[in-house]
């Protein structure tokens, strides 16, 4: 197995480990070295990985799944798809301009996203090392996702800084049937305190308010178009699993609304950033706070779930 070793300068280093971004354009330095420094620099990668021919969306698990079980017994720690795609960061954010929305800005209609190619033939993968798998774990065990149901926004946030914030739509202020239950539900989006706890992967969705499936969808443009093929993320809050998932919408006007079922509505793009930065046992926050300081200034949100027992700020 041949290894793909890499020097770089102590400070480039550092960044990259700061950031966990590895694009192989941008690092490929064709194994040689810019100029030797004092300080011996640990490798980053234990193997190069060349894509042997075109993925498609609709095949991207099955082929990060069969990396994953092919070079995990080669390396000394518990490889992962999720440590896979943060080495590779680049992938991230090439699933990212998959968003049907974000194609259309550039004048392209994506009626099937799960036929667009995400790796082609001959594209580089890394594998990494055990210094760096380590470095992206403890990052991991540091992240965690915080949601503010008024402010309609979802938070990815390392330690005490946040990395990433996207807009959201969350649970209607009202009660429904669904025939998914059987019963007759609040679908207000619940707050507490959790962890990632399962994933979802599919190109369909049920509606639980009459238990049935449909593969297509009318975009915000009137256009009907395929489901595309996303992660849908489970969190376990207070020690249930509600049904209340996050997972892309496919009409982002709904964004900033109380829109859904329970569900943290996403953008489609923003889906894939959120589903590598939290991977199971990931903690989750989710909170009824109005009250926002900026700029030393106190803002107060408007209530969407006006009862009694929203009066009070949660969590």
């Amino acid at each position: 197995m041949q290894t793909f070793i890499i020097t770089l300068s102590l400070i480039l280093l550092i960044g990259i480990l700061n950031s966990c971004t590895h694009s192989p354009k941008a690092e490929n330095t064709e194994g040689g070295a810019a100029r030797k420094d004092s300080l011996e620099l640990p490798n980053l990668y234990s193997d190069t990985v060349i894509v042997p021919y075109n993925i498609e969306i609709g095949k991207y698990f099955r082929f990060t799944d069969s990396l994953v079980k092919a070079y995990a017994p080669s390396v000394l720690y518990p490889l992962t798809e999720h440590l896979l795609v943060r080495t590779n960061h680049w992938l991230i954010d090439s699933l990212v301009e998959t968003d049907y929305y974000k194609r259309k800005e550039r004048g392209e209609i994506v009626f099937d996203q799960k036929k667009l190619i995400i790796l082609k033939k001959g594209d580089t993968l890394y594998i990494p090392s055990e210094y760096l798998a380590d470095s992206i774990i403890k990052q991991q065990q540091n992240t965690w996702i915080d949601i503010n149901i008024p402010e309609f926004k979802l938070r990815i946030v390392g330690g005490s800084d946040t990395l990433f914030t996207f807009p959201i739509r969350v649970g209607q202020n009202k009660q429904r049937y669904l025939a998914s239950i059987d019963k007759s539900i609040s679908l207000r989006t619940k707050t507490g305190v959790g962890e990632i706890s399962g994933y979802y992967f599919k190109d369909f969705y049920i509606n639980p308010v009459d238990d049935k499936k449909f593969t297509q969808t009318r975009r915000d443009d009137n256009l009907m178009t395929m489901m595309p093929f996303l992660p849908w993320i489970e969190p376990t809050i207070n020690g249930e699993c509600w049904g209340q998932l996050i997972h892309a919408t496919t009409n982002e006007n709904t964004l900033g609304k109380a829109y859904s079922n329970g569900c943290i509505g996403t953008r489609e793009g923003d889906i894939w950033r959120i589903y590598y930065y939290a991977p199971i046992g990931t903690k989750v926050v989710i909170r009824y706070n109005r009250r926002l300081i900026e700029n030393s200034d106190t803002i107060w949100l408007k209530h969407i779930y006006s009862d009694k027992t929203f009066k009070k700020e949660s969590f």
